[in-house]
This record gives structure tokens, sequence and C-alpha cells, in this order.
């Protein structure tokens, strides 16, 4: 894995969003388009204001992304808790991004666990059966935490869909979610975990002992296109 530490965020975010732009001329380059992951969260929404700029977004091939969600709360989509409201509002609304090729982890009318077998589908109607993103962005939580694979939860231990849904007791509410399996396929992945409230968890996930059940961002393989960006109090 590669870790860079920022002493500055601003940094951290433009690094992130360099980082979205180089890859997706890559792949655009190698394969005529790019398919990513989006998190949600305010690390995440720093990031793709920066992508909404013309400094970046005309580097930007739009017409040739498509783009899907680690994770969501199953929340509509006009509600606040809503990780691609935030995405629309941030990113989309300002860029030429081709509106059919974004896929919402929530549907009006459908439980849950019903629209996770529907977007594993939409997922394989791009991305085919390999499931291999260009990219994902991953956030992870006080707890250690990424998407909605939290500690202590049967999800953990999914190791054939590629998208779940379940209640999560201690929020009350449903949650949609890749799951590890997935992610870990993914060309590039790109971690963006600071401040001091990250600390404990990250050093667990980085040199703690394997227990995913209590640090679930350990099922995430930490392979050579997997990078972290971090800052010294987090990193330590």
């Amino acid at each position: 894995m590669n870790i860079t530490v920022f002493d500055d965020l601003e940094k951290l975010y433009k690094k992130a969003a360099d980082t979205f732009v180089d890859l997706s001329q890559k792949s655009i380059q190698k394969n005529n388009r790019f398919v990513v992951a989006l998190s949600g969260g305010s690390s995440p929404k720093a990031i793709f204001k920066l992508l909404a700029t013309q400094e970046y977004a005309e580097k930007i091939e739009w017409n040739k992304l498509y783009f899907f969600w680690v994770d969501e709360r199953w929340v509509a989509l006009d509600d606040e808790k809503s990780n691609a409201k935030m995405t629309f509002e941030a990113l989309f609304d300002k860029v030429p991004v081709n509106k059919d090729q974004i896929f919402p982890m929530y549907q009006d009318g459908i439980l849950p666990e019903e629209y996770a077998v529907k977007y594993e589908q939409q997922i394989r109607n791009v991305l085919g059966d390999e499931g291999v993103f260009d990219f994902i962005l991953l956030g992870m939580g006080d707890d250690g935490h990424t998407a909605s694979l939290f500690p202590g939860e049967a999800i953990l231990d999914e190791k054939e869909k590629w998208v779940a849904a379940y209640y999560l007791k201690p929020q009350e509410m449903f949650r949609i979610t890749l799951t590890a399996p997935i992610i870990n396929k993914a060309e590039n992945i790109l971690l963006v975990a600071f401040g001091e409230s990250k600390k404990h968890a990250l050093n667990e996930v980085l040199n703690g002992a394997y227990n995913p059940q209590l640090y679930p961002l350990q099922l995430i393989d930490k392979k050579e296109s997997f990078h972290l960006f971090t800052d010294e109090k987090a990193k330590g």
C-alpha cells in the first residue's frame, strides 16, 4: 500500500482531486470509460467541490464517467442525510455528467434488501461479471468502519454478494453498502482518513492484530494500488 501524510488538509484534498483526474484520464485512454464508487462525508464533499471547479472539471471527460456509491443511508434522495444529495449539490449539478450514468443507492417504493439485488445487477450491467471498479473512494469512521461495514455486524462475513442492505440497530436505520469482496476487486482504492479522532482505529487497522470484526477496514486488501491519504494527527 501507499501512504501519504499531509501537513495541510487543502493539500490533501488537492492531491485527491489530482489523483481522480489522473486515474480518469488513464482509464479512459485504456477502456474509454472510468467507473467509480464514491463515499459520503465531509472529506469527499471537499474533494467533489474541487472537481467541480473549472481548473479540474475541464480536465475530465464527464460523459465517459459512471458513478456508483460505496454505501448509503436508506433515506430519500432529497434527505439531508443522503450521500447522493450531497454529491449532486457539490458536483453533479455543476458538471456535464451524463445523468443516466449515475446510479444512486436508493429507490422509492422498494425494500432496501430488494434494491441491493437490483443495485448489484446495475453494477454487473456496467462492469460485467468481473465487477472491477476503476476507482473506489473510501473513508473510515472513528470506530474503524468503512462503507457500511460496521463492527460486529453480519455483513462483515459476506463472501458472495456485491451489495447488501441491513438494519443497523445502533443508528436505527437501514444501510445499503458495497461488500468487502467487490471493494477488494477495485483497480484503485483511495482511503481518506485524518484527524486525532481517527488515530487509534487507523493504527489498529494498519499495525494491530487482524480483527476485522472490531476494525472492519482490515477486510480491505492493502495492495499496491491501495492509497491512504492522512495527516500527522491520525498517523502519529
